[in-house]
């Protein structure tokens, strides 16, 4: 079950503030929330009305980074910019994840609605489109742990974003594929301690719930290193969490796991 993730570097590794993720939450967890660091008061512009569209620009995440912020920056609505990129839940962004800054398959930025007054509202946030999963990867995907399967994908929830892998505690939680370690740490509430690894530029997966990390943040692992023993951190039973992300979106990993 389950995202950045908030999803990837991972989704070029950065450095930053607090640590942001992918990643939604899981089956048996709650809708992600992103640990925010504590500072003093934003310099950040106020968040726009309606979105100022850029053709064929992006923007990558970086580690304290939120869907909120970058959209004041780049003069975007937080709704049309999660809506652009498919975010159901804006929360769970990526370090590396690339953001598109403008509309796709015929989308446009909302317009704000004028009532009888005249007065301009603030449009409603439409719901995200619905992304279906690339046909290959070109990633030689393998089970990250052995186990029995207790909780699967579940499109567009945002609490079921990965699959579970029900297995006891220190059990060994293996790298799925080749990449390098991008997030290593529990600054994602509902994850507990997550590792997050990048396979190249539109991949990602991510491991949750983990009894102790194994590996680094800017580490290089092999399909079937072992990065983690598994453990029930962030939920109730021992199991892992894992996803499997394209473009920060979440696919569902049995359409890539080898069948067992």
């Amino acid at each position: 079950m389950s995202a950045e993730v908030r999803f990837k570097g991972a989704f070029k590794a950065a450095a930053g503030a607090a640590a942001m993720l992918l990643v939604a939450a899981l089956a048996g967890c709650g809708t992600a929330t992103v640990v925010k660091p504590s500072g003093g008061a934003s310099t950040a512009p106020a968040t726009p009305r309606t979105s100022v569209a850029k053709p064929g620009q992006t923007a990558v995440v970086r580690r304290g980074d939120t869907l909120y912020a970058l959209a004041r920056i780049h003069n975007i609505t937080p709704g049309d910019l999660a809506a652009w990129n498919g975010l159901s839940n804006p929360n769970a962004i990526y370090p590396g994840q690339t953001l598109r800054l403008y509309p796709g398959s015929g989308a446009t930025a909302s317009r704000p609605a004028t009532g009888s007054s005249g007065a301009a509202t603030r449009p409603a946030t439409p719901p995200p489109a619905a992304t279906p999963a690339p046909a290959n990867s070109g990633i030689g995907w393998r089970w990250p742990a052995d186990g029995a399967l207790v909780g699967r994908f579940v499109a567009g929830e945002t609490t079921k974003q990965g699959i579970d892998i029900a297995g006891s505690s220190g059990q060994a939680v293996r790298a799925a594929g080749p990449g390098v370690v991008v997030y290593s740490g529990a600054g994602l509430v509902g994850y507990g301690e997550l590792i997050i690894i990048k396979h190249n530029d539109q991949w990602l997966s991510a491991y949750g719930h983990n009894r102790k990390r194994l590996v680094n943040e800017g580490q290089n692992v092999k399909a079937g290193d072992q990065i983690a023993e598994m453990g029930r951190t962030g939920t109730s039973r021992d199991m892992l969490h894992f996803e499997i992300r394209y473009n920060g979106k979440p696919v569902d990993p049995l359409q890539y796991l080898p069948a067992r």
